[in-house]
């Protein structure tokens, strides 16, 4: 096989246009969007930066895509980094300090921020000032440091993990809700038509009705869809091509992937349906409880398969029937754990 020289920069510059580049381009979240806009166009009227912004949900929902866009309708630069990276106040104040006027300052899971540049932070939020501290012990020195006037942009997964005094800076908050297949089936139309992949109305339906409401993931499929048309097919996704590319990458009809699928197993056959706890659960998976928990229970519990109680895990008349498996008795243990829920 000969690949092309620059092929692979080309591919991951389209990849990226996959990201829609303003409000009018970008799908569903109609409520969000409805807001947003308010805002930013007041913010532009005015000819101030924009309120700062908190976006919460699950991943994948367009978190980072709508930071990028807040900074294209502002006509602003952007500026990227993650709660992880500021793990002290100085670096912090580096980013801070070296900000535009207007400036975008995109904080991916900020809640993951170090306690010392979260304080920090709230200062910046409000009053556009940081104190920068010289010395140590008590001849320390506070020194003010006026910075330029931004936008700070903050997406999380866990809402609830971020402080109160941190919340309540933010001028406008958002919750990113999973998207219908109506939604999914017009981003994998476009983006189909950007990656330039034949595609037909019944393969699109059929990888929105898998992607778990979540336009990240329908891109990806549409992608391992389009190399199993393109290697095993025609070349064109149909519903047959994308049935036949996603069973082999274990994504079933209802978009239960491999792990999603070994926890239910493992709960119904190996646990009698529970309560199971979340590290024994785990364990038998061989995953970690965290992927355990933010990845797979979440769509679980949406689809009504898993119900979580004081006592763990127990899988609900749902789990057992996609499982083709009557389900215990009414006096078995699970329904003591939903006895307690």
């Amino acid at each position: 096989m000969t690949v092309q020289p620059g092929a692979d920069a080309e591919d991951a510059a389209v990849e990226g246009a996959l990201r829609p580049t303003s409000l009018g381009e970008f799908v569903g979240q109609e409520r969000v969007k409805s807001q947003l806009g308010l805002v930013l166009e007041a913010a532009a009227r005015r000819g101030r930066a924009a309120d700062h912004v908190l976006l919460s949900g699950p991943p994948g929902l367009g978190k980072t895509t709508l930071a990028s866009i807040i900074a294209t309708e502002m006509q602003a630069p952007l500026r990227m980094t993650s709660g992880p990276a500021l793990q002290h106040a100085g670096d912090l104040a580096a980013v801070l300090s070296s900000l535009q006027p207007g400036e975008v300052l995109f904080v991916d899971e900020i809640h993951r921020t170090a306690r010392a540049a979260e304080e920090l932070l709230y200062l910046a939020m409000e009053d556009f000032r940081v104190d920068v501290v010289v010395g140590k012990g008590p001849g320390a020195t506070a020194i003010p440091l006026d910075i330029e006037p931004f936008t700070l942009v903050g997406a999380t997964t866990r809402a609830g993990l971020l402080p109160s005094p941190l919340r309540d800076r933010f001028g406008f908050t958002a919750h990113l809700d999973f998207y219908d297949s109506t939604d999914l089936e017009v981003i994998i139309t476009r983006s189909a038509r950007l990656l330039e992949v034949p595609v037909d109305a019944a393969g699109v339906a059929e990888i929105a009705g898998r992607c778990r409401g979540t336009p990240r993931i329908a891109n990806r499929l549409l992608r391992r869809v389009r190399d199993w048309a393109q290697v095993h097919g025609d070349g064109v996704v149909s519903r047959d091509s994308a049935s036949q590319a996603l069973d082999l990458y274990e994504v079933d009809a209802l978009g239960l992937d491999r792990i999603d699928q070994a926890v239910l197993d493992v709960l119904v056959h190996r646990f009698g349906g529970g309560p199971v706890g979340l590290s024994t659960l785990a364990v038998a998976v061989g995953e970690e409880p965290e992927t355990i928990e933010t990845v797979s229970e979440p769509f679980l519990v949406r689809l009504g398969m898993l119900m979580r109680t004081p006592r763990g895990r127990v899988a609900t008349q749902a789990a057992w029937a996609h499982a083709g498996l009557q389900p215990p008795a009414p006096d078995g243990p699970d329904q003591q754990a939903l006895d307690l829920a």
